[in-house]
């Protein structure tokens, strides 16, 4: 009876300390397994919109509809083994906006939403992200909150007050333990030579604390209400199968890298981004060489329906694929042909045909003949 009772008691216990990510367990259901390739994630911690027409002041905040301003941008790219890279984009990158032009990346989810927001930073990058996770204001807060706090070493004094924007910060130089609201403060603070560029660095400094936090066994209890924390503070688009594969990655035991987009003031208050600086970062850092969609295709239509290459290579830019080119060759085989590197993992995308060993078209890496097997749609 007596090992009854505290079997019951345990498993309270369990089910009181996992209660708050019931929901994003029931929303994802799934369990780990490690992707084939990495998963890139697009965060970003998005701005409350105030009602301007409220007879009080401060004005209040609008329900959140996660369409505001994007004051934190990291592009987070999770490898099967475990290792992830962390790009901050300052919230001042000039950048050119997909169907607005250019402007402050931070704009681009007001302009069109968190697509809009995901294209300025494939644009910026070259990087495919695979889907996005929009946090509120409350989203750091709560998450610190539910990790018991988080100590860092604050490099300097900081005071400021918004009234309007109820924020209060006050915070003394030193290492010190913060709670959920002294954290929002440190991550918001911009009153500081370096603007925007000052804010990247804290935010750095606070996920590696956090992270480092939570690597602890002594404080995996802690994660239930972590997950908790911010799904109920969470706008995504996230898959199943993505969040499976996030964290069967995460299994293997993360091992962090942060960088920030290289780059110089510019004029307005923006930070002008190093492309070439940036392309090396990238190259290094974010480009898996397994990934199939880094060659160069070339699609030649030589048996198949008018518009057929066409077709082929839209679907292969939706999938990520980033240089796909089109031509017509002389009348071909009946049989669609995949020719080149990873011609098998290709031809999953392609959707039909066979495998062969050819020459393929001179300056690509890859070379996709298309035969009368094509379907016409």
């Amino acid at each position: 009876m007596r090992r009854r009772v505290i079997g019951l008691v345990v498993l309270a216990g369990v089910v009181a300390v996992a209660a708050p990510a019931f929901p994003f367990l029931a929303r994802y259901g799934t369990l780990p397994h490690k992707p084939d390739g990495p998963v890139t994630v697009l965060l970003a911690g998005v701005t409350p919109r105030y009602d301007e027409q409220a007879p009080v002041w401060p004005w209040p905040a609008r329900p959140e509809d996660y369409s505001g301003l994007t004051d934190t941008i990291v592009l987070a790219q999770l490898r099967p083994d475990g290792t992830t890279n962390m790009l901050s984009i300052p919230r001042d990158t000039w950048v050119n906006v997909p169907q607005y032009g250019w402007g402050k990346i931070n704009g681009s989810n007001p302009h069109g939403g968190p697509e809009t927001l995901m294209g300025a930073v494939q644009s910026l990058t070259g990087v495919r992200v695979d889907a996005y996770a929009l946090l509120s204001l409350n989203a750091m807060r709560a998450m610190t909150q539910a990790a018991g706090g988080v100590t860092l070493d604050v490099a300097q004094d900081m005071k400021y007050d918004d009234n309007a924007g109820k924020l209060h910060i006050d915070l003394k130089a030193g290492r010190q333990h913060l709670t959920g609201e002294e954290a929002e403060g440190y991550l918001r603070f911009r009153k500081d030579n370096l603007g925007d560029i000052g804010r990247v660095a804290r935010q750095q400094n606070f996920l590696g604390a956090l992270l480092n936090k939570v690597r602890s066994p002594l404080n995996w209890w802690r994660l239930p209400g972590m997950v908790g924390a911010v799904d109920r503070n969470m706008k995504s688009n996230l898959s199943r199968e993505q969040v499976a594969g996030l964290l069967g990655a995460a299994l293997s035991g993360p091992k962090v890298a942060m960088h920030t987009v290289p780059g110089n003031f510019g004029g307005g208050g923006t930070w002008v981004p190093d492309r070439a600086a940036l392309s090396q970062l990238v190259d290094q850092n974010f480009t898996d060489p397994n990934d199939p969609r880094r060659l160069s295709i070339a699609v030649v239509n030589t048996a198949a329906p008018a518009g057929s290459a066409r077709r082929l290579k839209d679907r292969l830019e939706s999938l990520g694929y980033l240089q796909v080119s089109v031509s017509n060759g002389t009348q071909g085989s009946a049989v669609t042909t995949v020719t080149g590197p990873q011609a098998e993992r290709i031809l999953r995308d392609v959707g039909h045909g066979q495998v062969v060993q050819a020459p393929g078209v001179p300056g690509a890496d890859v070379t996709v003949r298309l035969g009368s097997d094509t379907p016409a749609d």
